[in-house]
């Protein structure tokens, strides 16, 4: 009996292991246009980015200092995001850059919520196989 359980152990523990998420995702993007109180940037392949996410914008020449803070407006077809500028430090220009952190999933689209489930179902099922 120990030795199914250390098999189905084995088996399962390669599966359930994610890499350390020692610090969040920060994405950069570069500003493509700039209005008075809007700004443009490219979104390239993340397709997280939805209407409502906040952000930053950092000056890369100046080791990242921070410029304006922001929120999407909007997302287009082709990828093309508009920004609105929610306060600044100073005039938000197309040298700048944006900053973004990567929403997570809600916890019950995890990968790991659900491995920790089929591996405690598994544990109960053989635990109580032995009463």
């Amino acid at each position: 009996m120990r030795r199914r359980y250390l098999l189905v152990l084995a088996c399962l523990l390669p599966a359930l292991a994610v890499p350390a998420q020692a610090q969040l995702k920060g994405v950069r993007f570069e500003v493509t246009a700039v209005g008075d109180t809007t700004l443009t940037f490219d979104a390239g392949t993340e397709r997280w980015i939805r209407r409502g996410i906040e952000g930053i914008a950092v000056d890369p020449a100046k080791r990242d200092v921070l410029v304006a803070r922001l929120r999407v407006l909007r997302v287009d077809r082709a990828g093309e995001v508009t920004a609105m500028v929610t306060g600044q430090t100073t005039a938000v220009t197309r040298d700048h850059v944006v900053l973004l952190q990567e929403l997570q999933p809600a916890w019950y689209r995890r990968r790991m919520f659900w491995g920790g489930m089929v591996l405690g179902a598994a544990l109960g099922a053989t635990a109580g196989a032995q009463f």
